[in-house]
């Protein structure tokens, strides 16, 4: 009987402690400026794979636009009058054209307008996001540099920042909201794409090769109880 007791009830795991983990602080040369210390509780954490499925897919369900629409058959013009005899034509008797059923008539059960919006708390958002970052840093995937400069827009620049920084495949930057001039350069880029520090996602963290912070935007303790 004892061990029937200890054996009910779901068993809480136990996650490992946060590792602490630094990356290399570069120029937009490419130059090594130092290393700066990575937060362990955002970047050093197990990733949650069951968490990250189900926020994500919560994001991603919250971009549909849900307007697609059908008519019914209440919807559908004409079908006032009878189409055809009730008797003598062989065929199933009809009521009006615009039924289901009929070429040209309602669809029947068809699609209407709605929000695919899914109630995702604050907490759980969070957490995804950490173990997102979390995943890329323990791959090293994670660059930071000091900040960009781009005294105008120029797409030619900003090739040629990534060509120092070493950094390919998928790349999600992560700006200010007030750098105007990096964002358009990197605009034309089918690669690059770019966040500010107040709307990064855990989906966009996970679609991307390589995540690039800039001083302003890396998360650290103080940024996350801001927010």
């Amino acid at each position: 009987m004892s061990e029937i007791m200890t054996l009910r009830g779901p068993v809480k795991k136990e996650r490992p402690a946060p590792t602490t983990r630094s990356i290399e602080r570069r120029d937009v040369r490419g130059e090594l400026l130092g290393s700066v210390e990575l937060e362990p509780t955002i970047f050093g954490l197990e990733p949650n794979p069951d968490l990250l499925h189900q926020v994500v897919t919560a994001q991603l369900a919250a971009r549909r636009s849900g307007t697609q629409s059908t008519k019914t058959r209440a919807e559908v013009r004409g079908g006032g009058a009878k189409p055809f005899g009730q008797k003598g034509t062989g065929r199933a008797r009809q009521g009006s054209s615009r039924s289901p059923n009929m070429v040209g008539g309602g669809v029947a059960l068809g699609p209407k307008p709605r929000s695919y919006a899914q109630s995702t708390p604050k907490k759980m958002i969070k957490a995804a996001l950490n173990s997102a970052l979390s995943d890329r840093a323990a791959e090293g995937r994670i660059a930071l540099i000091d900040s960009f400069g781009f005294e105008a827009p120029k797409t030619k620049d900003a090739v040629a920042a990534m060509s120092a920084l070493g950094l390919t495949g998928r790349v999600l930057v992560v700006l200010r909201r007030d750098d105007d001039h990096a964002r358009r350069s990197f605009k034309n880029l089918p690669d690059i794409e770019t966040t500010t520090d107040g709307q990064l996602a855990a989906y966009d963290v996970i679609r991307a090769d390589w995540v690039l912070f800039v001083d302003d935007t890396l998360p650290t303790t103080s940024s996350e109880e801001q927010a």
